[in-house]
């Protein structure tokens, strides 16, 4: 088994992700990854023999557009506690996709869902190993994977 996973393994899983609970196609992009504005980040940890965590950004909008996709309900006007859950369960299937795959031994936390504008997510003594920038119908969104240092 494997310590880390690799980034055409991350989008494999995170393109299964969305087309298997929303039907959303989506590709990579060069879209530098942008934190000014609006946005939504969801985020597991992951802990054990490998210590990371993974985040998912993207627009309110965009999450009230996935909710509404996932839950097949009308897309929420505003961010609402389905709209939290959605965002925080894509986090936690993609996290949990990446850890079938290292190596056992790896537990994954419950999802932490953050909400803002022009704001910073600092994880103590981590850095990022990749951070992948993907296109849909809905605009761009990154998904980044970050290391802890033991």
């Amino acid at each position: 088994m494997q310590a880390e996973v690799s980034a055409e393994i991350l989008v494999q899983i995170v393109q299964s992700v969305f087309v298997t609970m929303m039907g959303v196609d989506l590709s990579t992009c060069d879209m530098p990854w942008d934190h000014s504005g609006s946005r939504m980040t969801s985020t597991v940890y992951l802990a054990g023999d490998w210590n990371g965590a993974v985040m998912l950004e993207c627009s309110p909008q965009q999450a009230c557009q996935f909710a509404g996709l996932m839950l097949s309900i009308d897309t929420p006007k505003t961010v609402d506690d389905d709209v939290y859950d959605v965002l925080g369960e894509l986090a936690n299937v993609i996290g949990g996709n990446m850890k079938s795959g290292m190596s056992m031994g790896i537990s994954l936390s419950m999802p932490s869902v953050m909400i803002g504008r022009d704001y910073a997510v600092r994880i103590c003594g981590s850095e990022v190993k990749k951070r992948l920038a993907f296109q849909c119908d809905y605009g761009p969104f990154w998904v980044t994977v970050l290391a802890i240092k033991k």
